[in-house]
Formats: structure tokens, C-alpha cells, sequence
């Protein structure tokens, strides 16, 4: 079973070829992150596509499990480690049967525990709370607590995923009160030095483990 800590690498919208945007990927996984998502929200179908197999070969080559946001049909094509799933984008007990009994599920439940009860029940891997700070991705996403991060470490058997505004400088606040992953987008693609953005967040983390 994938072990799942550290930093959660999310990409950003981009029009970018396919080995630009895998050879960006591959600078933040030298530089510590842990698990990759595919998110493309603005892109065609082949290019995401194009883009999906760029990733999963720099992922294989490193070691690091890629998941595919809200498309089950795509990371079933490719082969991908898994999918990620919004509210609206299906049931996580029908993605893990097209995907396989060891697929990554991850289920997004913004500042509902309610919700992230359900998605263990249903046989999720992790959930992910947020958007903690304001965040430039998404500037209009329902803001979550930092006791709502402790509620699910107590109350959860699988790990739960910080996002939004996260920052270096933040990021301990999280993992201290229960983050087992911080996902990111532009703390790590909007700066010059791709791979030392990565380092700065994954030295938050030590073996997986929170300092």
C-alpha cells in the first residue's frame, strides 16, 4: 500500500507541451514531493491526455504515484495510481472498481467531516480539507479550521490532505494540527527554482513524519 505524507504536488492550468510541463514535475519531485495529481482544468482532451502519459513517466522513472483529477475514464486509459474527486465528479466505490482494489481515491470535502466520514466509509484514501488560506487557485473556495484538520486526525483512519494558500511559513500550522499531506499548485509552479520551492515544503517533514 502507497505510504501517503509529505508534499502533494497539484499542477497547474496550463497550455504548456506535454514535456515542458513533465520536465517541471520532475524538478519538484527532485526536490521532495511526495504524490503527483494531474489537474487541468482548461485543456483539451488530447492534450490532457498527452500530458496525463508525459507525467506518468516521469513518475514511474522516480518512484512517485500519480493520481488524475475528477477523470476516472483517463487514469484508467493510462494507468495512473488513481483519481482525485470533487464533489460533483462520482462515487469513489465506482472509481475503485474501475481503478483496482489498490488505487489512490482521494475525495475532496473542504470543511465537512461529515462528508469525509462518508468518503473513508466508501473506501477512500484520503480526503482532503481546505481551502485553509486564501489561495490564488482558487479564490473563491469555502475556508476550513485548523481544528477540523485535529478532528480528522482523531476521528480517521486514513490520511488527511491539507490545501489552499499553503505556504512554507504556514504549512507547519497544518501538519501540527493534523495534515498528513500539504497539497500545493503555485508555492511550487510559480517560482523560479522549481525544486527548491519543493525542498522548502518538504522540510516540513521528517520520513513522513511532522517535526
Amino acid at each position: 500500500m502507497t505510504h501517503l505524507d509529505g508534499l502533494y504536488l497539484i499542477t497547474p492550468d496550463t497550455a504548456a507541451p506535454h514535456d515542458a510541463l513533465a520536465e517541471q514535475v520532475a524538478r519538484a519531485i527532485s526536490g521532495g514531493a511526495r504524490l503527483v495529481q494531474y489537474r487541468n482544468k482548461g485543456a483539451g482532451r488530447q492534450l490532457r491526455r498527452d500530458q496525463a502519459i508525459a507525467l506518468l513517466g516521469v513518475c514511474r522513472a522516480a518512484g512517485v504515484p500519480l493520481v488524475i483529477n475528477d477523470d476516472v475514464v483517463l487514469a484508467a486509459e493510462i494507468g495512473a495510481d488513481g483519481v482525485h474527486l470533487g464533489r460533483d465528479d462520482g462515487d469513489p466505490v465506482a472509481a475503485r472498481r474501475r481503478l483496482g482494489a489498490d488505487a489512490i481515491i482521494g475525495v475532496s470535502c473542504y470543511d465537512d467531516m461529515d462528508l469525509a466520514q462518508a468518503a473513508e466509509r466508501t473506501g477512500a484514501s484520503y480526503v482532503a480539507f481546505g481551502s485553509f488560506f486564501p489561495s490564488a487557485t482558487k479564490p473563491h473556495a469555502v475556508r476550513a479550521s485548523l481544528g477540523l484538520l485535529s478532528t480528522a486526525r482523531d476521528s480517521l483512519r486514513i490520511p488527511a490532505v491539507a490545501i489552499g494558500g499553503i505556504t512554507p511559513q504556514n504549512g507547519g500550522l497544518l501538519i501540527a494540527a493534523g495534515a498528513r499531506m500539504l497539497a500545493v499548485v503555485t508555492g511550487v509552479f510559480a517560482q523560479p527554482d522549481l525544486a527548491a520551492a519543493a525542498r522548502a515544503y518538504a522540510s516540513l517533514f521528517v520520513d513522513g513524519d511532522p517535526r
